[in-house]
C-alpha cells in the first residue's frame, strides 16, 4: 500500500491512498483454452467423417452433403465435452439440477443438457479493502486484507449464489467494515491476528452456505492519517518514559533499602567502617591509575593511635 499525505512542492495536495487489489479469476496465469481447442478438433473430427464419405460416394462437393456434415459436427461438439483438471462442471436437465462431472470427458444430451457451471476448485486469491472506514473513536483508516478460498462443493456455488466470485469479495469487504467500526483504531493496529481470525470465522459462517470454504484471511495494510499516527508516537515515547522513570524509582527504593541495611551494620562494627573507607580510598587511588590528595582530617582515622584508640573504645 501507498501512503499519500501532505502537499507537492507545486502546493497541490496529493491524492488519496490507494489499495492494491488481487483477483485470482481476473489474472489467471493457467490457459483456460483447453475446452475451447477440445470442441474444435472434435467438430473438424466430426465433420470430415460425415463429409468425406458423401463425398466419395456423390462424387461431387454438394451442398446437401455439406449441410449434413455441419449439422452432425454440430451435434457431436455439443454431445463431447473435457473439463479441465481444477474444474467441476454442474449440468442442468431441463433446467433442473442433473449432476457433476470432471475433470476429464463428460457427454450431455444436445437441447435437453446444458452446461451451467464451470467452477474453479483451485485455491482462490481475493483482495479486499476498507477505505475511509470509521472505527469505534470515530477515526477513518484505510485496511487492505487478502482471503484465500476454496469452492468444495460446485452445485451449491451454482444454484445457492449468483456469481460467487463477487459475492465472496462483498462479504468479506463488508465484514472488515463491520469488526474495524467495532473497534479502536489502536486495537486494529495492535489485535491484527485477533481481526484475521474474526473475519475468517465471519466469512465462513456466511459462505459456508454457498460451497465455499475460507482457507484464511490476512491484513496486508493499515494506513491511519499522518496527524493521529504523530500523536501516538508522542504518547507512546511518553509511555515508555514513564515506564522508565517508574524503573529507576524502584531501583532507587531498593538501593536506599540496601544502605540502611548497611548503616545498621556499620553503626555496631566500628572497625568494619574504618575498613569500608580504606576500601573505597584504595578503589579511589586503583581507579585513577596515581596518587589521591586526602585532607588531614580524613587521613587521621587511618593512624595507628586512632585505630588503638578504637579498639580500646571496643574492649569491655
Amino acid at each position: 500500500m501507498k501512503e499519500k499525505t501532505g502537499k507537492t512542492q507545486q502546493g497541490k495536495p496529493k491524492p488519496a491512498p490507494t489499495i492494491e487489489r488481487y483477483s485470482s479469476r481476473a489474472d489467471r496465469k493457467t490457459t483456460q483454452n483447453g475446452s475451447i481447442i477440445f470442441s474444435a478438433f472434435v467438430f473438424v473430427i466430426a465433420f470430415c467423417i460425415v463429409f468425406v464419405p458423401g463425398f466419395v460416394l456423390l462424387g461431387e462437393l454438394n451442398i446437401w452433403a455439406v449441410c449434413v456434415a455441419l449439422g452432425c459436427a454440430a451435434l457431436t461438439t455439443l454431445t463431447l465435452h473435457v473439463a479441465l483438471q481444477w474444474e467441476k462442471v454442474v449440468i442442468l436437465r431441463f433446467g433442473r439440477f442433473s449432476r457433476t462431472k470432471g475433470p476429464g470427458l463428460y457427454c450431455t444430451i444436445p437441447f435437453i443438457e446444458s452446461t451451467a457451471l464451470r467452477a474453479d476448485q483451485r485455491l482462490m486469491l481475493t483482495g479486499f479493502s476498507a477505505e475511509e472506514t470509521l472505527t469505534s473513536d470515530l477515526v477513518p483508516i484505510n485496511v487492505d486484507a487478502v482471503l484465500f478460498w476454496m469452492v468444495w462443493d460446485a452445485e451449491k456455488a451454482c444454484l445457492e449464489v449468483e456469481n460467487y466470485y463477487n459475492s465472496v469479495s462483498l462479504v468479506a469487504q463488508t465484514a472488515l467494515r463491520d469488526a474495524i467500526g467495532r473497534a479502536s483504531v489502536a486495537e486494529v493496529a495492535i489485535r491484527r491476528n485477533q481481526l484475521d481470525e474474526e473475519l475468517q470465522d465471519v466469512i465462513e459462517d456466511r459462505t459456508s452456505a454457498w460451497g465455499i470454504s475460507i482457507l484464511s484471511v490476512g491484513i496486508r495494510d493499515i494506513v491511519i492519517p499522518q496527524d493521529l499516527q504523530n500523536v501516538m508516537s508522542i504518547e507512546a515515547q511518553a509511555e515508555r518514559e514513564k515506564n522508565a522513570r517508574m524503573v529507576l524509582a524502584e531501583v532507587e527504593r531498593d538501593i536506599s533499602e540496601m544502605l540502611v541495611d548497611a548503616s545498621q551494620v556499620y553503626k555496631d562494627d566500628k572497625i568494619a567502617l574504618r575498613l569500608r573507607t580504606m576500601h573505597l580510598l584504595y578503589e579511589s587511588v586503583k581507579g585513577s591509575g596515581g596518587t589521591v590528595v586526602i585532607p588531614s582530617a580524613y587521613s587521621d582515622g587511618f593512624s595507628d593511635n586512632a585505630l588503638g584508640d578504637l579498639f580500646k573504645k571496643d574492649a569491655p
